[in-house]
């Protein structure tokens, strides 16, 4: 037992839980927007139960992949349209593609939703999630994003208890950073739209990675999956263009609320000195 505990391991279990955090952001935008549609008053609650669930689960995931990992490598079945498509699936790239396309279904969802109504806080038809429904999504699609991070943490180490309270503690800083998150973009409206596009781009690196491990090939080309080192970049001009934006925006208010009231001064002084 006090082998575990070797600066070694230790070393491993400080980049693991970093690993889990850099590799956390993109779960915590889903949580805060799968929450939001239950009602107001049970969506720190599902935010909570579902993570808390999910770690008891990722820890099962992890138990489950070092055991069978090469189960998850083995060829499923094969796709072979001469000219038009061909395929070696598995295991993980069906877990990986599938909720890659169903985080680009939820985001454009979302954003079609936001592109409909007048008003975004009313659902117009929109049937709510149940408790039930929220957790179980949140749950399914934590282990969706957990499968790659726990794949990684088995090339930095095979030691289960280094893996399994590295998951332990990413989980418990997720716990307390989702209810910030929510919290920050019920604050600020703006910025989900912003989310929205990040969550569709993750769903694309995901359906991209699942597309390159299947080994598919479109009419003779390759599907690459998207760099990490993109997506971040993508990231950061996102984030740019958003700040430019509103900072434009502001000042081109300013300049029209500027001319508006020059205009009231300048009708104001002209009916002055007509009477």
């Amino acid at each position: 037992m006090l082998d575990v505990f070797t600066l070694e391991n230790l070393f491993t279990l400080a980049m693991l839980v970093l690993l889990q955090a850099v590799l956390g952001f993109d779960n915590l935008l889903y949580i805060s927007i799968e929450s939001k549609r239950v009602e107001q008053a049970s969506q720190a609650r599902v935010r909570r139960i579902g993570i808390l669930v999910a770690i008891a689960l990722r820890i099962v995931l992890l138990f489950v992949i070092v055991q069978a990992i090469s189960y998850f490598q083995d060829i499923l079945f094969k796709i072979d349209l001469p000219d038009i498509i061909k395929a070696e699936v598995n295991g993980h790239s069906l877990i990986v593609f599938f909720g890659g396309a169903f985080i680009i279904y939820t985001a454009m969802k979302e954003i079609m939703h936001m592109l409909a109504v007048h008003d975004p806080d009313v659902n117009h038809g929109r049937a709510n999630r149940s408790v039930a429904s929220a957790i179980f999504w949140i749950v399914l699609m934590n282990l969706v994003f957990s499968f790659d991070s726990i794949l990684s943490a088995l090339a930095l180490t095979d030691v289960f208890l280094v893996m399994a309270t590295a998951i332990i503690i990413s989980g418990l800083m997720m716990l307390v950073l989702a209810d910030r998150v929510s919290a920050f973009l019920a604050a600020n409206r703006m910025y989900e739209v912003l989310g929205l596009f990040v969550l569709f781009i993750v769903g694309i690196m995901l359906v991209s990675e699942g597309g390159h491990l299947a080994h598919i090939k479109l009419f003779g080309n390759t599907v690459e999956p998207m760099a990490k080192s993109t997506f971040y970049f993508v990231l950061v001009v996102l984030l740019l263009v958003d700040f430019v934006q509103g900072r434009y925006q502001r000042k081109l208010m300013a300049r029209k609320a500027h001319e508006i009231n020059a205009a009231e001064i300048t009708t104001a002084t002209i009916d002055a000195e007509q009477n």
